[in-house]
């Protein structure tokens, strides 16, 4: 049995396959197995994986089932104490699996580490240092376009991006995996948040250093399908995680941050997009009543606790 699992869901993403496996196969870590979870791809993706990568399992699934299908496949399927989500269009350092294990390891509460993500165009700068939310109802990555010296220090966070990140399976088994519902983006923030209601953390590991190209399967920063799941997700997430006095406390600054968006998202030519993605999010929010949290003991005290991160998240995302 292997300590980690590194799942990588891909999409025709053949471009980018050579690069991220390579330097995966470098690393210098006793114990891991790297799988691809194919989602239908019609770019050849798997036969070249057969020809280049014997020594990678593959699982070809028929059709496109999103991210959270994907991983979820592979996240069955492994046996692992450790579960490390990597994009396809990713390039991991030296050390990278060494540097998440040793630091999930640190204490039995930690759910998640997410490494540090640098550009791939310029590797100075950061791509994303931890995934927050605030009372705006905006999720914003820390420290995107900054020097990436600026980020060397270990830190608690909301929530890990799952573009590069280790989990623990034990706790995953416990809480429930990615929600599917999500199909992609957001799914990472909500499984973050469901697993801080359950009283555990997810921290920042700026020793495990990996490239990231950005947007790899959507392939662009802003598109349709984009806009409409994101505002769509982040209603469902918001439904999810939040108890009905805590929606309401929140609701005049969601009124200002949605708002603010919708108009930003029209400027861009996505408007009707994304107003139209909010409301699907309260549809689907309405057909799936039984997946928001339940009461657990001690939960109250960890609502008011998020309940401030997310006021001072507003400092730090503006």
């Amino acid at each position: 049995m292997y300590e980690v699992s590194v799942i990588i869901p891909n999409f025709n993403g053949k471009k980018y396959l050579k690069d991220c496996l390579d330097a995966l196969l470098m690393q210098d870590f006793p114990s891991f197995e790297i799988v691809v979870v194919d989602n239908g791809s019609e770019d050849g993706s798997i036969p070249y994986l057969s020809r280049n990568y014997p020594q990678v399992r593959q699982i070809a699934l028929r059709e496109n089932t999103g991210f959270c299908g994907a991983v979820n496949v592979g996240i069955h399927s492994s046996q692992a104490k450790y579960i490390l989500l990597l994009n396809n269009d990713t390039i991991v350092q030296e050390g990278f699996i060494q540097a998440l294990v040793q630091d999930i390891k640190k204490s039995p509460d930690i759910f998640s580490c997410q490494a540090k993500m640098l550009q791939m165009h310029d590797h100075s700068r950061i791509d994303d240092a931890g995934n927050y939310y605030c009372a705006l109802g905006w999720a914003f990555a820390d420290g995107k376009g900054k020097p990436e010296e600026k980020y060397n220090k270990r830190k608690k966070i909301f929530a890990s991006c799952a573009g590069a990140a280790i989990y623990r399976k034990s706790i995953l088994n416990e809480i429930g995996y990615f929600d599917e519902e999500h199909f992609a983006y957001l799914e990472d923030l909500d499984i973050g948040y469901r697993a801080r209601l359950h009283g555990y953390e997810n921290w920042f590991c700026p020793t495990a250093r990996v490239y990231h190209v950005g947007s790899g399967t959507s392939g662009s920063r802003y598109n349709l399908f984009k806009v409409r799941y994101s505002s769509r997700n982040n209603v469902y997430m918001i439904y999810k995680n939040m108890p009905l006095w805590q929606i309401v406390l929140n609701l005049p600054l969601f009124a200002v941050g949605f708002g603010v968006k919708a108009v930003f998202f029209a400027v861009k030519g996505f408007g009707r997009e994304y107003i139209a993605g909010i409301k699907n999010g309260f549809e689907i929010s309405g057909k799936n009543r039984d997946k928001k949290v339940s009461c657990i003991h001690g939960k109250g005290k960890r609502y008011l606790k998020i309940q401030m991160e997310l006021y001072g998240n507003i400092l730090k995302k503006l």
